[in-house]
């Protein structure tokens, strides 16, 4: 294809099955880097409440690094900060974590009126408005929300939730039920704001869940939120080994998984039959430890395979260099 697009045109053609001037370079979560931070002049835990801070880091990835994509979300924990956690922001080089649960029982929790108005909620939402309006309708703007199933992991506790799932099957429902209400308004929040997708992260990944209680408890709720968001792209993340579930995944109806490394390509795109995969670039040997040259040659072997989105595999390490994440488009440059 002659014709030069727009990363947003891009990705929707591709995800359409529509021919492409190149794949898709796309980060459903995060790639920020201290390198990124270190060329703004800001530290990495001070972005998390400041708009503005954080979508002039997301911007660093379609501006700088190649990227067809900016995704403003950099942790997992703005949900739980929303809802009173106690959140330690992290450093320069690592991530916010969060220390204790928050609901016990799940007629503790309640949505409340004022969700989008909390500081880390609206800090999200005004970072698509940002970007959006700095980067216009060129760049594919990716919105993030945790799953129902991760939120009963960061709002109630992921060892209780997951023994659970064995002794209070009916308990584990009504969390769910209560906490996909969460990531519906959360995403639709986003998509108002300018998000073009969203990113549902959900770790019902095979380290610590089996297909059939996949299948039994976050298959239904899953299908819900498609349902609901039918003519809007929603991307599932889910960390880890999930070719077992994979199916199941499509059967949820989500156009669009980013998976693992610990997958096996072949055997990940056979189950995902009409759903598109993008991944799955990996994060400690190649991005963090390796070099250019190993970057380029994973990068080619991905698209070799058939994956026709290609994105790190998870939220990068902070210490990845900025030229390890800049050789993911280069290299699908020259395969073009």
């Amino acid at each position: 294809m002659s014709i030069q697009m727009t990363a947003k045109e891009r990705f929707f053609s591709c995800l359409n099955n529509k021919d492409v001037d190149r794949l898709p370079v796309i980060n459903p979560t995060s790639i920020a880097t201290k390198e990124s931070c270190d060329l703004l002049g800001i530290k990495f835990n001070e972005v998390h409440l400041d708009s503005d801070k954080t979508a002039a880091l997301a911007a660093i990835g379609y501006e700088k690094l190649g990227f067809d994509s900016v995704m403003p979300y950099f942790g997992v924990m703005m949900e739980a900060a929303a809802f009173g956690g106690d959140i330690n922001w992290g450093t320069d080089v690592t991530f916010p974590t969060q220390k204790g649960s928050i609901f016990e029982d799940p007629e503790e929790f309640n949505m409340p009126d004022n969700f989008l108005g909390l500081p880390p909620i609206k800090t999200i939402i005004d970072s698509i408005k940002l970007l959006r309006k700095q980067l216009g309708g060129d760049a594919l703007i990716i919105g993030k929300v945790m799953g129902p199933w991760t939120l009963s992991y960061h709002l109630h506790g992921l060892e209780d939730f997951i023994v659970e799932t064995i002794t209070e099957p009916d308990m584990v429902h009504e969390f769910l039920a209560r906490f996909k209400e969460i990531s519906i308004k959360f995403a639709q929040a986003q998509f108002d704001a300018g998000a073009d997708v969203v990113t549902l992260a959900d770790h019902a990944t095979a380290d610590l869940i089996s297909p059939s209680s996949y299948k039994e408890f976050l298959l239904p709720v899953h299908k819900e939120i498609n349902e609901i968001f039918k003519d809007k792209p929603l991307i599932l993340h889910c960390c880890g080994n999930t070719t077992d579930r994979i199916s199941l995944f499509a059967e949820a109806g989500f156009p669009l998984f980013h998976f693992d490394s610990k997958n096996k390509i072949d055997l990940a795109l056979k189950s995902a039959s009409d759903m598109k995969l993008t991944g799955c670039v990996n994060n400690a040997d190649v991005l963090l430890n390796g070099t250019t040259d190993t970057v380029r040659k994973q990068v080619e072997e991905i698209i070799d395979r058939g994956v026709k989105f290609i994105s790190p595999e998870c939220a990068v390490p902070l210490k990845v260099k900025n030229e390890n994440l800049k050789q993911i488009n280069k290299t699908i440059a020259l395969k073009i």
